[in-house]
């Protein structure tokens, strides 16, 4: 083994379980912001669920899907930006 120390070893250890840390946040904040999505879009615009979505569902939850991913962007963004100032 090279001579690390045990402090380096340590922090080495530290920054992989961190970086294990952000990648659990950020799977879990997609998982979310699907699922919020999906029930809101569904709401807006499935009024008789069944086997299949007609036309005009299929058009309603593309753009519902869309503006919540824009928004959401947005959001983000801002938020972002005001945690760095």
């Amino acid at each position: 083994m090279d001579s690390l120390s045990s402090s380096q070893l340590s922090g080495l250890k530290s920054e992989e379980l961190m970086d294990q840390i952000r990648q659990q946040l950020a799977i879990a904040n997609a998982q979310l912001v699907i699922q919020k999505m999906t029930e809101k879009c569904f709401t807006k615009c499935i009024s008789k669920p069944g086997s299949s979505l007609d036309n005009s569902e299929q058009k309603c939850v593309a753009m519902c899907m869309d503006r919540y991913m824009d928004a959401h962007g947005v959001v983000s963004t801002a938020y972002l930006n005001r945690l760095r100032q």
